[in-house]
């Protein structure tokens, strides 16, 4: 029997995960391995990284393959999930994470047509259409998180290309609970806050860090795992009467829901 470091066994569980060669996406993975997951692992480019997030993987004794894909086109998305679930020989988890972020500040009157339909693209149709290729495979019982943010929850000036994506995510996550409940199939969202990782680093570095902490009550940014283990409890039975929630894990930084 595997565990992972709360007490979790998703022995014999195949998953996937996008975005999963660094940052949260690879925590996640290594939650759900450490759980005892099989785990297909989606990346855009980054191949060394998502074989060595394969590699910890594999190391506890569970099967893990990286699966390059670009999941923003529909045939990228159904080729990632039919390969991961030939591979695997099945799939009981989808975590949908893989995302951008685009640093710079930017007035909506500014923004131009490319970057507001390439965080479209990358944040939500490839939230689409993995999820469409998911449901139609995936088996009964199984559980899908996709991650949003705050800035979908409450908004987020200069960068509403981001947040009105990130927004979809929580009522796409609400719409498919209620469609995928009758088949028991659990649909649940995690929307962290700030989280230092890599695809954040610039806004977070020294000269921003106090002044993000200090909104922040419990006085810390995130770290990857701190997002990974509630993404690994909704992927387990522990919260198996739970569905179309959306999970907060900002410190306290937004009070809402």
């Amino acid at each position: 029997m595997k565990s992972s470091g709360f007490g979790i066994d998703l022995s014999g569980k195949r998953a996937i995960v996008t975005g999963g060669s660094r940052g949260i996406g690879a925590a996640i993975v290594g939650q759900l391995s450490s759980a005892g997951a099989d785990v297909a692992i989606g990346f855009a480019t980054r191949s060394n990284d998502a074989e060595r997030v394969a590699g910890v993987a594999r190391s506890r004794g569970v099967k893990a393959v990286a699966i390059a894909a670009d999941i923003s086109t529909r045939e990228g998305s159904e080729r990632l999930v039919r390969e991961a679930t030939e591979r695997l020989g099945g799939l009981d988890v989808f975590v949908g994470n893989a995302g951008i972020w685009p640093p710079e500040d930017v007035a909506l009157a500014d923004m131009s047509d490319e970057q507001w339909e390439r965080t479209i693209r990358q944040n939500l149709d490839s939230i689409f259409y993995t999820t469409r290729a998911v449901i139609r495979v995936i088996g009964a019982g199984g559980s899908i998180v996709l991650i949003s943010s705050t800035a979908g929850q409450r908004g987020e000036a200069f960068h509403a290309d981001y947040a009105a994506s990130k927004g979809a995510v929580i009522s796409m996550t609400k719409s498919l609970a209620v469609e995928l409940g009758p088949s028991n199939v659990r649909v649940n969202c995690v929307a962290p806050g700030w989280v230092d990782t890599e695809m954040v680093k610039d806004a977070i570095a020294e000269e921003g860090r106090d002044r993000i902490v200090s909104g922040i009550p419990l006085r810390r940014i995130a770290t990857a795992d701190d997002i990974a283990g509630p993404v690994l409890f909704l992927c387990s039975s522990l919260s198996r009467h739970v569905t179309g929630e959306i999970l907060n894990v900002n410190g306290g930084s937004v009070l809402c829901g």
